[in-house]
């Protein structure tokens, strides 16, 4: 017994030092211009992670509205080694899973992933803006996490911004406030100062100033349509990349400033308040109701005549954009048929009547662009007509017009892979990339016939291993080993090809059926086949 009891002994014993060697971290400091930050050095992924930190004051009390100022320095060593809180949202996509500690108007934060040692210098730099409607998001979410990018070489940035009533909204008396007599936008500028953060201070974590990349997905995305078309942004960057999503009508397009402030009144004598003093005054949790009570959905971008002097087609078809390499795309099926349909079947009938309803002048050389020859083709005609009325059209366009006004190249891809079952047969694939509680479990969901919105991130990320939600396969990993290399490589040089990937050519300015990488299993480039339904998109938008 003696024997067996010692045995145990020694067993826990070295269970418990095993245990202890699981944390391969310790701190390391830099200085930035505002003073010391202590972070943490992992000596197994060879990176320094810095959480949290400042990059501009709270926009509180009086800053509430305001653009971002400039962060206050401090004095001894700041410690950012936890995500700063989130912005302050609702729960309007319930799938979506924040690292951050609560919410707060106190949010802007950002943080940053470095592989740099001592003697490393001007490292490629990926600054990423978090997708949400601009309503929703956190950049502490995993599948943003910055180690595995950064294992590629890269100084990786995820950044808050402002959201919803605190992040859009605009007002006659917050435009009279301003020298360019406009508001609105200050999740935008919030994002703009983060760049100017990043130009004083990245070479402090080993990147280059002259080589920052800007990425986002969905309102991410449509939020580095903006920062490229914006003259405050355009020259901070020099390359871009968009996942489903531009700032192009129909997909939260800038409106002009007198309907903004005009919305912003509207909301204020609705909520009972008489001027932007006492909206000042007003709690968080008083306003937050405020705005939760009156059912919107955000705010929408304003064209100011400071951060966007017009709209994002105007800019890039006065090609004053930012003449940078362009990666952009958009998922197989973003969006379900059924979205089109209105919850009707999927029949000849049915999908006739939608779309001479929504076409009523087009609607025979719209059933010719989107064909109905049996119920497969009329689910997969829905799912692409309520994906390119959601975000695909935007994207197409904003692709078109760059490539078409820039002589910089400009890589076009769709994603199309289909995600694997989830682990809990209790849940259910959510609306931003999550999941979400199954409510009604007898209920049959209809077979995806393609990849839906959000889908893609953790996949160009290389993040697959931190959603646990999902049974990954060797497919899986092989699919994000080529998004995210692409990704990689573009980054690093603004250009996606390299060592063992498929030809990524670049779309020609004046190509009718341009190149498009099709990222799946078995990933290739094709020549585009059914832009005439964007083209004809693009003369229902008015967006030339």
């Amino acid at each position: 017994m003696k024997r067996i009891a010692l045995l145990l002994l020694f067993i826990c014993q070295i269970t418990t030092i095993a245990n202890a060697q699981t944390d391969f971290g310790f701190p390391v400091q830099t200085t930035i211009a505002n003073g010391i930050i202590e972070g943490n050095y992992n000596t197994k992924d060879g990176l320094q992670v810095y959480l949290g930190i400042p990059f501009a004051k709270p926009p509180v009390g009086a800053l509430r509205w305001k653009a971002p100022q400039a962060p206050d320095n401090w004095k001894g060593v700041k410690t950012t080694k936890k995500f700063g809180p989130r912005p302050i949202q609702g729960i309007v996509f319930g799938d979506m899973n924040a690292r951050s500690n609560g919410l707060s108007e106190d949010c802007l934060y950002l943080n940053v992933w470095t592989p740099a040692r001592y003697n490393t210098k001007n490292l490629p730099v990926l600054v990423y803006f978090y997708g949400g409607g601009f309503v929703a998001g956190d950049g502490s979410e995993p599948r943003y996490d910055g180690g595995s990018m950064a294992q590629k070489g890269i100084v990786v940035v995820t950044v808050n911004y402002r959201l919803g009533i605190f992040g859009f909204f605009a007002h006659p008396e917050l435009s009279a406030e301003t020298p360019y007599k406009g508001s609105g936008n200050y999740g935008l500028l919030d994002q703009y100062a983060s760049l100017k953060w990043v130009q004083q201070n990245i070479a402090a974590f080993g990147g280059d100033p002259k080589r920052v990349t800007i990425a986002g997905e969905s309102a991410g995305s449509i939020s580095v349509s903006a920062q490229m078309a914006s003259p405050l942004s355009k020259n901070l960057i020099a390359g871009a990349i968009g996942e489903s999503g531009a700032s192009i009508n129909p997909t939260l397009s800038p409106v002009p400033m007198a309907d903004a402030e005009k919305q912003g009144m509207e909301f204020a004598s609705k909520a009972g308040v008489t001027s932007i003093a006492a909206m000042r005054a007003m709690s968080t949790a008083a306003l937050f109701e405020k705005y939760q009570d009156s059912k919107r959905f955000g705010f929408p971008i304003t064209i100011d005549g400071y951060f966007l002097p017009k709209t994002v087609t105007a800019i890039f078809n006065a090609k004053e954009q930012a003449m940078v390499p362009l990666l952009l795309g958009w998922n197989s099926a973003e969006i379900p048929g059924a979205a089109f349909m209105q919850g009707q079947p999927f029949k000849e009938e049915n999908y006739i009547a939608r779309v001479k309803a929504e076409y009523p002048q087009d609607w025979e050389e719209m059933l010719k662009l989107y064909p109905h020859s049996s119920d497969k083709e009329i689910e997969l005609s829905a799912t692409a007509l309520a994906a390119d009325r959601f975000i695909a059209y935007s994207t197409w366009k904003w692709f078109d017009l760059h490539r078409k006004n820039s002589a910089k190249p400009v890589y076009r891809y769709l994603y199309s892979k289909l995600m694997p079952p989830l682990i809990d047969a209790s849940l259910t694939a959510g609306l931003a990339g999550g999941t979400n509680k199954n409510t009604q479990p007898s209920l049959k969901m209809p077979e995806p016939v393609g990849a839906p919105h959000a889908c893609e991130i953790e996949y160009c990320m290389g993040n697959l291993s931190l959603n646990k939600d999902h049974a990954w396969t060797e497919d899986d990993y092989k699919v994000s080993a080529t998004m995210q290399n692409y990704f990689a490589n573009f980054i690093i040089s603004g250009n996606p090809n390299g060592k063992d990937l498929p030809n990524w050519p670049a779309a020609e300015a004046i190509a009718t059926e341009p190149d498009v990488m099709i990222i799946n299993t078995v990933s290739g480039a094709i020549k585009a086949t059914n832009d005439a339904r964007y083209l004809k998109l693009d003369k229902l938008y008015k967006n030339n």
